[in-house]
């Protein structure tokens, strides 16, 4: 009996050792995952002070934002490889010293293109950053509880991007825009540090070929494409130089799919495309790219339609902006257990609805627009995309087999970032486009501004009705073999008197 006793006392111990490591782990990556995706859109608010100090036209100065998503984009499809090549460790480890390194570089740069070229290498980091922590939690989540971590992973996604508009309007109002990156920099090393002194691996690794034509054919797929869309609104733009790069793009596409499809047949894809075999999978995907450029074309053309054509400053402009983004954190955490209890399809119809709604709204805006109704309708987009974020994510990887866990994480984030590096380009070239065609055409200044963003946003929402129909058909998956194991172990060590969520 002692030596039963003393077998289950050791036990209890190992599981409760291996469960604080893993939510040490996550915990980590959480923070560390909210930290580099804050910068994607910090430069939203900042763009107007770069275009005067840096003496670039507006449409140069949006790359810094579209180029962070487009080599995010294009990385992203990698870490599928490396997700099974490596440990956790020294993933995390590259991850956030090339975070760092661009960081340093953006806040010293001497002019734009040293700090287009410091958002590439800050880009590259937070790339690996977002699947590695997708592929960790689904690796060691239960599958009854991970509803309510991804909802935490939901903030950092959609949170911190919202957030950024907002920090760097605080910065702006009193520093210059070096110190969006100056201030950041300490945080990113501290992360690095502790990271490097606590992360642990928790994912074995196994032999992972790479196929360094897909690499180059993703390159050139994801870059022609927005580099095309970013360049459709430029004012007395050579055709050219837009319909060249997305015929391009779209060609490279096609051959990356036609070149995954021959390798994953020998388990060699650098993206395995056998996850869309899932309905559920292929549908979320679907609603997760209208929901990011959703989210992204209206981070990035807000600060435009409240400076430019409202003219607050930035400090307000970022307040503004704050309280849509703290809903959403807010509300990450609640939808993430609802899922748990109701499934997707109760959260995602009305969540989709209402963000629909919103994008319809804003298509009235004008230069008599109260900043009170920008306020509720910016709270009342971020609530509906707080509905819709985590049930996509949890269904669309749920849907999946756990050996295909670090694919389905590639994917997701290679669609996001090419969605709302996508959108971002796709509102600015309407923007800019139709606000050039009405000052061509005598209209005022703000009223000729103001048609521009009305014109965006009616993209935006044309798109979103499409989301609201692709609602209807998303559904909580059913348990995946890897799922319905992990459940007959916790079963199993529940019976022995071992804590569950190991």
């Amino acid at each position: 009996m002692t030596e039963r006793t003393a077998e289950a006392t050791a036990s209890d111990t190992s599981a409760s050792t291996l469960d604080r490591r893993n939510k040490l782990v996550i915990n980590l990556l959480l923070v560390s995952a909210f930290v580099v995706i804050l910068n994607e859109t910090i430069m939203g608010v900042a763009i107007p002070h770069l275009v005067t100090d840096l003496g670039i036209t507006e449409v140069a100065a949006q790359w810094l934002s579209t180029a962070f998503m487009l080599t995010m984009a294009v990385v992203i499809p990698i870490t599928g490889f490396l997700l099974q090549r490596f440990h956790t460790r020294p993933i995390f480890i590259a991850a956030m010293s090339l975070f760092s390194l661009g960081t340093l570089i953006a806040a010293a740069a001497p002019g734009f293109e040293v700090l287009l070229v410091g958002r590439v290498v800050q880009a590259s980091g937070t790339a690996i950053m977002m699947p590695l922590l997708m592929t960790t939690v689904m690796t060691l989540v239960p599958p009854a509880t991970r509803g309510r971590t991804m909802g935490n992973i939901s903030i950092v996604i959609s949170v911190a991007p919202a957030l950024g508009p907002t920090i760097s309007g605080l910065i702006l109002s009193t520093l210059s825009w070096r110190w969006m990156f100056i201030l950041v920099l300490p945080i990113a090393i501290g992360a690095l540090v502790l990271g490097f002194l606590k992360v642990q691996n928790v994912t074995e690794p196994r032999p992972a070929p790479i196929d360094v034509f897909s690499i180059v054919l993703s390159a050139f797929g994801f870059g022609g494409l927005v580099y095309g869309l970013s360049n459709l609104g430029a004012g007395g733009a050579d055709p050219l130089s837009s319909w060249l790069p997305l015929g391009v793009g779209l060609v490279a596409l096609a051959a990356f799919v036609w070149r995954q499809l021959s390798l994953q047949r020998s388990d060699k894809a650098l993206l395995d495309l056998r996850t869309f075999r899932s309905p559920v999978f292929a549908v979320a995907i679907v609603m997760m790219a209208i929901s990011m450029m959703a989210l992204f074309g209206t981070v990035i053309v807000l600060p435009f339609f409240l400076q430019d054509v409202l003219q607050l400053d930035a400090l307000s402009t970022g307040l503004l902006l704050l309280p849509g983004g703290l809903v959403m954190g807010a509300l990450a955490p609640v939808v993430g257990r609802l899922y748990d209890r109701v499934g997707a399809r109760p959260l995602l119809i009305p969540g989709a609805i209402v963000v629909s709604g919103v994008l319809w709204g804003l298509t009235l805006v004008n230069e008599n627009t109260s900043v009170w109704w920008v306020l509720a309708a910016h709270v009342a987009l971020s609530a509906g995309l707080a509905f819709m974020f985590t049930p996509l994510f949890t269904s669309a990887l749920g849907s999946l087999r756990p050996q295909l866990y670090s694919h389905g994480s590639a994917i997701i984030g290679t669609v996001q970032q090419l969605a709302g590096a996508s959108g971002t380009a796709l509102f600015i070239a309407v923007m800019a486009s139709v606000t050039a065609s009405n000052a061509a055409a005598g209209v005022a200044p703000l009223s000729a501004a103001a048609g521009g963003i009305q014109a965006a946003f009616l993209c935006g929402a044309i798109i979103s009705l499409f989301g609201v129909l692709a609602a209807f058909f998303i559904r909580k998956p059913a348990l995946s073999e890897g799922d319905e194991r992990m459940l007959d172990d916790e079963a199993g060590s529940a019976a022995e008197g071992v804590p569950i969520g190991h």
